[in-house]
């Protein structure tokens, strides 16, 4: 970096963060190190009953990825081979590929226009006999419209699985996601909300039968040691991880608050940009806001913004540029079960994945660089 220049300034920096909280995350780790309970030990539990505590769920189940999480809690929701979950084409891949590995069928519908989560009415136009779950993603922080989504779910007698990987600490009408399907899905991978710095999930759930199925689920299928009832997973929380989150829980809702301020300030300062529209704030919950992600007018105006945040050192990103419906991995192939299925066209998925793109988001953003965020989109526009 020539002198002068001004330092970049990424999606998200960790580095900013891990002072504040070193000392206390150093020693837990130093008395796990003397302690020597590494599989489902004291840590684990203990921020097992944190989490179900701030959730206001009766269990929390650690697990070893978010990715584990869906999994487990689709199985233990009675999901089976030939079953079909709807599910949104506009999220990481996870989240259609937890179907698939229990040989259920994605069935994608389409998302709202301003949230970018499933839209009722589309899933409500996909529902068929072969229906056994609505999947949710509280996407990018927003809490999904869980209201007519669980209407739809008790109307057709379909299990609600959360998928809750971008959303912890968000909220609807005072209940934390997580805590209204019948399992909420969490993933602490390190750029989350609430992240580790390693791989790590969580499934919470009110249901003590299914709490008690992922907790075999995830340890190979036992309830007894060397007992397996069933074949199961190796799937359980690192001790060291949960060493860390464990400490971060303490912080997150002054983490979430801090990225609601930044985002508030972003929408503030860029409202009135031509061309750009900023994230919208659900009425029916509050963001924690995982990503701050606008839209622009099309495909090339967005590449531009880019370039000229590039060009300033400035990082963003493009969440999601390919929809699920449209991947690879989802095209069913000549004499092959569906691998998916969805409507021939998923309109406002596709216009979203063409013209949306996020700016850098965490706690830690100085008011400064967050300055220059703006005005280089300011410049621009």
């Amino acid at each position: 970096m020539s002198q002068g220049q001004p330092s970049a300034i990424p999606m998200v920096d960790l580095t900013a963060q891990y002072p504040l909280i070193r000392e206390a995350i150093e020693r837990g780790l130093q008395g796990a190190l003397d302690e020597a309970k590494f599989i489902l030990g004291p840590n684990v539990q203990a921020f097992e009953a944190e989490v179900a505590e701030y959730l206001g769920a009766s269990h929390a189940i650690g697990v070893a990825s978010g990715t584990d999480a869906l999994h487990l809690a689709l199985l233990a929701a009675g999901v089976r081979a030939g079953d079909e979950v709807i599910t949104t084409p506009f999220s990481f891949i996870s989240t259609a590929e937890a179907i698939r590995y229990i040989d259920a069928i994605p069935v994608f519908a389409d998302i709202d226009p301003h949230t970018f989560n499933l839209d009722p009415q589309s899933v409500a136009s996909v529902i068929t006999p072969s229906t056994r779950a609505i999947l949710p993603v509280h996407l990018f922080g927003q809490p999904a419209n869980m209201p007519a989504l669980q209407a739809l779910a008790n109307d057709h007698a379909l299990a609600l699985v959360e998928d809750c990987a971008q959303s912890f600490g968000a909220q609807v009408e005072g209940i934390k996601t997580g805590g209204m399907g019948i399992t909420g899905a969490f993933s602490f991978f390190p750029s989350k909300n609430l992240g580790g710095y390693g791989d790590g999930g969580m499934v919470s759930t009110n249901d003590p039968a299914l709490a008690a199925e992922i907790n075999a689920l995830r340890n190979h299928g036992s309830r007894e040691r060397y007992y397996h009832y069933r074949i199961g997973y190796n799937s359980r929380l690192d001790e060291l991880q949960a060493v860390i989150l464990r400490e971060k829980l303490a912080h997150i809702d002054g983490f979430n608050q801090a990225r609601r301020a930044l985002a508030h300030r972003y929408t503030q300062a860029l409202s009135a940009v031509p061309g750009i529209t900023p994230p919208h704030e659900d009425r029916i919950g509050e963001h924690v806001y995982h990503q701050y992600t606008l839209l622009a007018e099309d495909e090339r105006h967005r590449d531009a913004l880019m370039g000229h945040l590039a060009a300033q050192q400035i990082a963003s990103a493009v969440y999601y540029p390919v929809p699920l419906h449209q991947q690879e991995a989802f095209q069913t192939k000549a004499d092959e079960a569906p691998r998916s299925k969805s409507p021939a066209s998923l309109p406002v998925a596709e216009s979203v994945a063409k013209r949306c793109f996020s700016l850098p988001m965490y706690p830690e953003l100085s008011e400064p660089d967050a300055e220059r965020v703006i005005n280089a989109i300011q410049s621009l526009g």
